[in-house]
Order: C-alpha cells, then structure tokens, then sequence
C-alpha cells in the first residue's frame, strides 16, 4: 500500500521581553504546545504560521529565522511535518482579550524557566531550545527575482517595458501573502516593467509604498550603488524586500557577503539580520 502524504502544518515559538513564552492549551488532546494549525488549500506555510498565531492567541507577528520542522506520526497513522518559525510580537502581547473556544481554551505566557515542565512534548522542548538563539529581534531582507516574463527574443520593444507573461504574474500574487509574513515594509523595486509588476500585488495588498530605481535594473546597476543600497536596506531598521534580474543578483549577494543561491525566476531568498549582521537564512522556489 502507498504511503499517505504527509499532513502539514505551520506555527511559531513567540516570545515577548524578559523570556516569556507563547503557548496555547488544547482540551481535546490536554496538551500545551506552540501555537499551530493546518494550512488551508493553496497556502504558503509562511501565511499559515502567521495566520494561525493570530487565530489561536489574538496576537500579530511576523516570521523571524526558520527553525527545524518537527515530523511525527499522528493518531490516524498518517505522518505530520510541522513548519516553525520564530514569530516577532508586531501590535503587543496582551492576551487578555481571548476568548476560549473548543479548539484553544487557555493562552498563557509562561517563563522560559518554567516552560519545559509545562510542554507536553519532547519535540517541542527541541524545537524551544532551537529558538532561544534567535530570542535577540531581527528583521528580514528578502532578495526576490522577478517573476516569469515574456521572453527577450520575441520582445521588439525596449527591453525595460517587457512584461510578465500571465504565469509570472500568478506568481506575483502568490508572493503577496509570503512577503506579508516577513512583515516587509520596505519595497525596492528595479524601474523595469517586470520587477515593478512583480511586487505590485503586495504593495497593493499592504498598502507599503513601492520605490523603483534604475540601481537594480540590468541596463543601470553599479556594483558600488547596489552595495550601498543593501546596505541601506541592512540597516534601516524594517524588514524589506529587494526585487531585481537575474544578472544582478550575484552582485547582491555579494554585498551580502552570502553564496548565490542562484534563485529561479519568482523564487526569493531570505536573510535575517541583526544591526546589520546576518544570523539566518532560508530559501523559497517559485
């Protein structure tokens, strides 16, 4: 008999100032574990963590470094993949307001100190210890190619006005929710038709301002103007995402100071940073 596919599900280890831990009780099973739940059909797992936090604990975050999926068997026999990220608090920590329901009946804070007794479960006492490294606050830069475009040898027109072909642009809405979970609210854009078309949806979706420059367009890009536009982005204080050609993006990983991943068209590369020092990293195809 073929094996099932796995059942999958997204979450975050939130922590507030002083190490108090986020955790959610559930009363069918009696356990205390991180917040989490399934994703909903066609959802990024990066949309669903975010979601879920809010949906059991009332509480808005955006997605720090990744953490190590836990994978275990569940009561069906089917296998589970849990995805796990560090969420970042965005609009406070006030859980006063939750009202239980059948699926979470308690939201507590609970010290880190006193956390480990309470978790009902080893793999989320491994997945809490993976965290407490990244307790620091950091923020996320993405590097995104843009999505898939018309192809330059059927162009005739100037190549900055070629745009994405109708997949490229069902790949720019996708990205929307999955920059959203980052919290990107810096957008910098190359002045190309394809780049701008690229993060259009989310600038339209978050309501965040996006700014095209000729810094990153194929024809323009300096290595010395891009260096210093990461670097810009590095140290601005908010998380933010950088959409530019295939052939600029070494210089930008390079500015970096990171192995070029060598990213598909529509796929982005997260860095997570700290005052402008990298911690983390992780990767997302189209």
């Amino acid at each position: 008999m073929a094996q099932r596919p796995d059942v999958f599900s997204a979450g975050a280890v939130v922590t507030r100032k002083g190490g108090d831990v986020l955790v959610v009780h559930r009363p069918r099973y009696d356990d205390w574990s991180f917040p989490k739940g399934k994703l909903d059909r066609g959802e990024s797992v990066t949309a669903a963590a975010v979601r879920e936090v809010g949906e059991e604990t009332g509480l808005a975050v955006r997605l720090g470094p990744r953490l190590t999926s836990q994978r275990y068997r569940i009561a069906s026999g089917r296998m589970k993949t849990v995805h796990y990220w560090v969420g970042r608090l965005l609009d406070g920590d006030d859980i006063s307001g939750y009202v239980p329901n059948k699926e979470i009946d308690e939201v507590r804070w609970v010290p880190r100190g006193k956390i480990d007794k309470l978790l009902s479960y080893d793999y989320d006492r491994a997945t809490l210890l993976e965290a407490d490294a990244f307790r620091k606050n950091t923020r996320a830069l993405i590097v995104l190619r843009h999505a898939l475009a018309r192809s330059r040898k059927a162009w005739r027109q100037d190549d900055r006005l070629r745009p994405l072909l109708v997949a490229g642009l069902a790949q720019s809405r996708k990205l929307a929710p999955i920059l959203s979970a980052y919290g990107c609210s810096t957008l910098v854009s190359s002045s190309s038709a394809r780049c701008v078309q690229t993060l259009a949806p989310y600038a339209e979706a978050s309501g965040w301002p996006l700014a095209a420059t000729d810094k990153l367009s194929e024809e323009d890009a300096k290595a010395k103007k891009v260096l210093k536009l990461v670097d810009e982005l590095l140290h601005a204080g908010e998380p933010a995402v950088l959409c530019t050609h295939r052939p600029v993006l070494p210089t930008v990983f390079d500015a970096l100071g990171v192995e070029d991943p060598k990213l598909e068209a529509g796929s982005l590369f997260v860095v997570h940073h700290r005052q402008g020092s990298i911690v983390a990293t992780e990767r997302w195809g189209a």
